[in-house]
């Protein structure tokens, strides 16, 4: 199994070094076939190449006229198999974050919770690798208070370090939408799902896959970061009542997690937010699992950006 796991990760390393290569073949080819199609003579630094590069084009399909890139093999085989989450906290966690993590593992279909106990990261990570677990879900704390969350895909990455804010006020809210569209607060509990006691009163965290709501990434960090939340969680069946929300103000990720119902029919629902929420925010992107160190660096934010406050990465 190591063998293998190291063979692979040098086939992909390799296919990564030929993306400068291919990008530049594309680049030629794309103005000869512009050249082409205009009418227009071939460019100069390309009249010694045009016979080849002629012939690669007619040989071209629309899976081959695009280069792929390393991203494209990262979640290659996403739509061939659900999602596999392993979810861990960081050493001795308190009660509270165990809590959350507990939580967390209803939010993610599929999710397996795991005392960290006195593992380190190296050996979780080949442990997941072994077991074909798609991601890795770190959560850390401080003072109680969960403050970060780690996605890490398997088994090449990348790998999302995100901050957690607001974590412990989780509400549990319901409305009511009428056929004007006017909505009725009708319950509002600021706490979280494990402090109430009436278990009957808040209902069972239903287990169906959600149907996903991305709003407000248009940048390509915002899409990257989309790709990488939207595949921890499986293709959902059409008449699920379940809705998870990951929506962008200001590079603020705020996730909310709700179930709808139709009492009165299709012009009256009933809306409920069952928890937990909290806020994301983007502070690094990795081109590699959690344990290796000497990972390329996508994209991290910088102290000089906190100051640009107009400035946003992840939307226009």
């Amino acid at each position: 199994m190591l063998r293998r796991n190291i063979r692979l990760r040098r086939e992909y390393l390799y296919r990564k070094s030929l993306e400068g290569k291919e990008r530049l073949l594309y680049e030629k080819k794309r103005k000869i076939r512009e050249a082409l199609q205009e009418g227009k003579p071939i460019p100069t630094e390309l009249r010694n190449e045009e016979a080849a590069l002629r012939r690669q084009i007619d040989l071209e399909d629309e899976n081959t006229a695009v280069p792929r890139t390393h991203i494209d093999d990262e979640y290659a085989y996403a739509a061939e198999k659900d999602p596999k989450i392993l979810l861990t906290t960081s050493r001795d966690p308190s009660a509270p974050l165990q809590q959350f993590v507990k939580e967390l593992s209803f939010v993610f279909p599929n999710a397996q919770r795991m005392n960290r106990g006195g593992q380190v990261i190296s050996e979780i990570i080949e442990s997941c690798r072994a077991h074909d677990y798609t991601d890795v879900v770190l959560v850390h704390e401080h003072r109680g208070v969960p403050d970060g969350l780690i996605v890490c895909h398997l088994p090449f990455g990348p790998t999302a370090y995100f901050g957690l804010l607001n974590v412990a006020s989780i509400s549990l809210t319901v409305f009511h939408v009428d056929f004007r569209g006017q909505y009725t607060n009708l319950l509002f509990i600021q706490v979280t799902r494990h402090e109430i006691k009436d278990k009957k009163a808040i209902g069972t965290m239903p287990e169906a896959y959600p149907h996903l709501i991305l709003d407000n990434f248009s940048t390509k960090l915002g899409e990257r970061s989309a790709n990488i939340l939207k595949h921890l969680f499986p293709v959902p069946k059409p008449d699920t009542k379940r809705i998870v929300t990951f929506s962008n103000q200001s590079d603020y990720i705020s996730f909310r997690h709700h179930i709808y119902e139709k009492h009165g029919g299709p012009k009256s629902i009933e809306l409920k937010e069952i928890g937990p929420r909290f806020e994301l925010r983007l502070y690094q992107i990795k081109l590699g699992t959690v344990d290796q160190a000497e990972a390329q660096i996508e994209w991290v934010i910088r102290p000089y950006m906190n100051t640009s406050k107009k400035r946003k990465f992840l939307s226009n």
